[in-house]
């Protein structure tokens, strides 16, 4: 399995490098959010009780997060024209392990949206973001993205499988990017935010996310709360990937 995972993987990674610009592509919606939303906001940070001295320091965890979005959400979408070319049927009477062939997909789109939150925080810094530049802090937010990244290119891949119809993943797709941002605080602090979006933001992967690498690249690291963030990660990478690989497994049946 780990075999064949990593031949595929490698196999869609080559796919990614011969068509650079659609991975660049992706990060355009992120570059404006970040470029145009963190200057519209920026005289938020002076409210009482903004938990950080600049916006944009605030955000450029949030924007991080919504590049994960942009970039996995959208994972199932080749999976399910793989489905209807019928180039999936033919592997899946090859020698090659079931489980491969999901978890390949998956590592490549987690790895992908990596590659482009770092590029997204090197413009965040570029543009004057006083996030922390410390490889180690770096790197554990990295493994937040890295998770998360799994999670939903794992739920986009499970409802390709399930549904076999563009246009509905397409709306899932939408639903898993913009309304789980506004139910967090990625763009706005907890204590700003109505109560009853904080019920939501309760249950919401995201929100979880955003505040781990938040507590680890902005102000005095919050090791607690990353812990928290990391611990709810795990659980969704895993449950997530776990029901794709049902979700495949049901499809050969």
């Amino acid at each position: 399995m780990l075999a064949d995972t990593w031949y595929l993987f490698g196999k869609y990674m080559r796919i990614t490098i011969r068509m650079p610009w659609w991975s660049l592509f992706t990060l355009v919606q992120p570059l404006i959010w970040l470029l145009i939303f963190g200057q519209l906001f920026k005289n938020i940070a002076q409210l009482p009780g903004f938990p950080a001295n600049s916006y944009v320091d605030f955000f450029v965890p949030g924007v991080l997060i919504m590049t994960v979005l942009f970039g996995s959400s959208w994972s199932g979408v080749s999976l399910l024209r793989e489905i209807t070319a019928g180039t999936v049927d033919k592997m899946l009477v090859a020698p090659v392990s079931r489980v491969a062939i999901v978890l390949s997909r998956v590592l490549h789109s987690a790895v992908q949206v990596l590659a482009q939150t770092l590029i997204i925080l090197a413009v965040a810094l570029a543009t004057g973001a006083a996030t922390s530049i410390n490889p180690i802090h770096i790197t554990m937010a990295m493994l937040i993205v890295f998770l998360l990244g799994v999670g939903f290119a794992s739920l986009s891949n499970g409802f390709a499988i399930t549904l076999q119809r563009e246009e509905p993943l397409v709306m899932i797709g939408n639903l898993m990017t913009l309304p789980l941002m506004f139910f967090s605080t990625a763009l706005m602090p907890k204590e700003m935010m109505p109560e009853w979006i904080d019920y939501i933001a309760m249950i919401n992967p995201i929100n979880y996310a955003v505040e781990a690498v938040r507590a680890i690249l902005v102000g005095t690291p919050d090791f607690g709360a990353y812990t928290k963030g990391l611990l709810i990660m795990l659980v969704f990478a895993g449950g997530t990937l776990a029901w794709a690989v049902n979700a495949f497994n049901s499809l050969r049946d």
